[in-house]
């Protein structure tokens, strides 16, 4: 069942029906569709994975003009359609229903537009940029909320993703190294966790590898699979270590992330170094930033 398209459908039938006849001044100074935080906005919509939001629904987004003048009507307008779509109960108030655009982005990236200064990109969480950039827009006039949603999607300043990359290549690293030494302290429980640690890192920095926003941890592993490049190498391998008992054997997973990590860094020309640590690759790839305020705050978290 892709709620997407049920969503778009009943928007079609009933949402458009009702802002033609109700509210005819918006019809073409608004923009419709699904995105957000619910599993169904990533085309997760199987039993397993949805969410407790889950249903169809749609967005209306207006400028704040309309917004403040005519808002809270078509807002209850909007609950007075029909509850069912096909085969589905509609999804509640959480996520849908009527939304001012700059608020809409501000909730999740804290502006009103695509951001202006790389150190604005390098604090907003990549969960928050891959939740308003998802699902589907159905109808935009006017074009505003989709020249935003556009001017995300063309992803992090290539220096705010060197940073990143860099980060995640130490901090996998780090988490990689301290196993050994754990499990000789007979700390297996913190071993587990750095494991479990590195392959959050490594699931991002596919994400970073590929110009994807990595989304919240739920959905994140399976999302990864879609990725062009190594994607479901790397989803293998991770569900793998996730499943095995063993860490001497998760170590071994570990190894070969490792390597395929490196291999696609050199592959990508974004590291040059003859090495088979990922924290001398972390360092080759900070060498690429020569923005002052992005080097500032990484060279303190990256250790030489």
């Amino acid at each position: 069942m892709n709620v997407l398209d049920i969503s778009e459908r009943f928007f079609r039938m009933h949402g458009d029906r009702m802002i033609s006849s109700k509210f005819p001044r918006l019809q073409h100074r608004m923009a419709v569709g699904l995105v957000g935080e619910g599993s169904e906005c990533f085309g997760f919509d199987d039993e397993i994975l949805r969410d407790r939001y889950w249903g169809p629904g749609f967005c209306i987004w207006l400028e704040s003009d309309d917004y403040n003048a005519l808002g809270p009507a078509l807002q209850a307008e909007y609950e007075r359609l029909p509850k069912r779509a096909e085969s589905a109960s509609i999804r509640g108030k959480t996520g849908v229903g009527v939304f001012e655009i700059g608020e809409f982005y501000r909730r999740f990236i804290g502006l009103t537009c695509v951001p202006n200064d790389p150190l604005k990109w390098f604090y907003i969480p990549e969960p928050n940029l891959a939740a308003c950039t998802n699902g589907k827009i159905f109808y935009d006039p006017p074009g505003r909320f989709s020249a935003i949603r556009q001017g995300l999607l063309a992803f992090f300043p290539e220096q705010v993703r060197f940073a990143k990359m860099a980060l995640r290549c130490a901090a996998a690293h780090i988490c990689q190294d301290s196993i050994p030494g754990l499990i000789g302290q007979n700390q297996p429980a913190e071993a587990e966790y750095a494991a479990t640690k590195y392959a959050s890192e490594i699931i991002s920095l596919v994400f970073l590898i590929n110009r994807r926003f990595r989304p919240s941890y739920q959905w994140s592993l399976r999302a990864m699979r879609s990725l062009r490049i190594k994607g479901d190498f790397f989803y293998s391998r991770i569900s793998e270590m996730n499943a095995e008992p063993h860490l001497g054997k998760k170590m071994d997973l570990m190894e070969q992330m490792s390597s395929a990590v490196i291999g696609t860094l050199k592959w990508l020309k974004l590291s040059t170094v003859d090495s088979d640590y990922l924290l001398d690759h972390s360092n080759a790839i900070a060498e690429k930033i020569s923005t002052k305020s992005i080097r500032d705050r990484i060279d303190p978290l990256i250790v030489g």
